[in-house]
């Protein structure tokens, strides 16, 4: 049996140098986490969330899924948005998809059967919504590329439409939800214009981003 001792000898390693650099890191760490931030992503493995913004850890509360999905049906991922809101008291809500996404890419062909095909319905579903947007785009990486951008643009409203969020814009709580998308060929994130700190100020920017 394989124990992976070589990603147990890259903790150490990763631990010796972090704490060369700062030796109270782990001290202050352990006491709490207070991040200002909620990142939604995908959990493609070449999408790590706290790298490519350069935070450390304990600077972002972290939820993934294939295709950074939000849907009402996934306690997991309510309970990470009630925690972060109402324990974290988080003022930003990040949705980050990415091109070249799997999930997305599956989710344009005939859907395979089992637990993948019911997740991947929820893309789906944002396919069929903007059906007639996608046949503008003859070649399919740029129906794709743009299934990406609305599949993050239709995740932001569900963030926006969570009992979570309502309920923390309601009391006055300081919350801005933001959709942007990652490309893996660079490295470079792009923010799709879809932040907002209120359910009106998004569903004035819902139209503007959607028909972009």
């Amino acid at each position: 049996m394989h124990k992976l001792t070589d990603l147990l000898a890259n903790n150490r390693l990763w631990a010796k140098e972090v704490t060369t650099r700062d030796p109270h890191f782990f001290a202050r760490l352990a006491q709490q986490q207070s991040p200002n931030y909620l990142w939604i992503g995908c959990s493609d493995s070449r999408v790590p969330a706290n790298q490519i913004v350069g935070l450390l850890p304990g600077e972002m509360f972290v939820h993934r899924n294939v295709g950074n999905i939000v849907a009402k049906s996934d306690l997991n991922c309510l309970c990470v948005l009630h925690f972060a809101i109402e324990v974290l008291k988080v003022k930003h809500i990040i949705v980050c998809g990415h091109y070249g996404c799997a999930g997305v890419f599956t989710a344009l062909r005939p859907l395979p059967s089992g637990a993948m095909d019911d997740w991947l319905r929820y893309i789906k579903n944002v396919q069929v919504k903007h059906r007639r947007q996608l046949e503008r785009y003859p070649i399919e990486a740029e129906r794709h590329n743009r299934l990406c951008e609305l599949n993050v643009i239709e995740q932001v409203a569900n963030v926006c439409r969570t009992t979570a969020v309502r309920e923390g814009w309601r009391r006055g709580q300081n919350i801005t939800v933001h959709g942007w998308i990652y490309d893996i060929r660079d490295g470079l994130l792009r923010d799709l214009e879809t932040s907002a700190d209120s359910e009106d100020q998004f569903l004035k920017r819902y139209d503007a981003v959607v028909n972009t």
